[in-house]
């Protein structure tokens, strides 16, 4: 079947492709395309250079034309794209984008942020699996203001979580956390939060220095922290509960 979009395929903006990932959706051997733009700023990010909707004329960017030439040479090979960003949702493109990836025979992972909950209820239809990041302790207005940095953001993430649990689209949430940011107290709220709105898989990733890049913003996180205590008990409030510290 023919779909007619507002907004074509080879419209989106493509920061960057990684063609080969297992860890970005969980079980299959995916190609990530990263989408430009980003209405938060994430004290950890880190591709903060997407955040802005333009490219970054002193670096090199992607296109739709880039990622089909590379569908077509990975087919067989690769189960799934995965849209991550930046905000994929952001972009008018990309449901077609979406549509185009599945006409080539693959399975569609999204990475959200939940800032853009029609657009995500939008495409829920067509998706197949959704890493929704939880920013901060849900319902705490103030916690997300510290992290994001700009305001009204805890309430349009609920939407999307709401979206998403009506949906039946299989999905993890997952919190970047780090010490300075995240007390313990608050990985057990979220934990909390999440298990009483019928989430059942939720990850934790530890929040390390990339490499080569100096974050003023971050100390060192130690293996020990959280500490077993806590771990244990979010452990106890989910089917599937995981920490990645890579």
């Amino acid at each position: 079947m023919t779909h007619t979009f507002e907004v074509p395929a080879s419209a989106i903006c493509i920061a960057g492709l990684t063609p080969f990932t297992t860890i970005d959706y969980p079980s299959k051997l995916s190609a990530v395309a990263f989408i430009q733009g980003c209405p938060w700023q994430c004290v950890y990010c880190q591709n903060a250079w997407m955040q802005s909707r333009s490219f970054d004329p002193t670096l090199e960017h992607s296109s739709w034309e880039a990622l089909v030439a590379l569908l077509k040479r990975r087919q067989g090979l690769l189960d799934a794209v995965v849209f991550s960003g930046g905000e994929p949702c952001l972009d008018p493109a990309l449901p077609a984008a979406i549509a185009g990836v599945r006409e080539l025979g693959f399975q569609v992972g999204l990475h959200t942020g939940g800032s853009y909950p029609e657009r995500l209820k939008s495409v829920l239809p067509f998706v197949d699996w959704v890493g929704l990041d939880v920013k901060a302790v849900p319902d705490d207005d103030a916690h997300w203001i510290k992290i994001l940095r700009v305001p009204g953001a805890s309430k349009k993430w609920s939407q999307s979580l709401d979206h998403l649990l009506a949906s039946g689209v299989a999905f993890e949430c997952r919190s970047t956390v780090h010490p300075d940011y995240f007390s313990e107290a608050q990985l057990l709220a979220t934990g909390e939060a999440l298990r009483q709105r019928g989430v059942d898989t939720y990850v934790l990733q530890i929040c390390r220095r990339p490499p080569g890049q100096c974050f003023s913003l971050f100390g060192s996180v130690l293996e020990t922290w959280p500490n077993g205590e806590t771990l244990d008990a979010l452990k106890g409030m989910f089917k599937t509960f995981s920490v990645r510290r890579s």
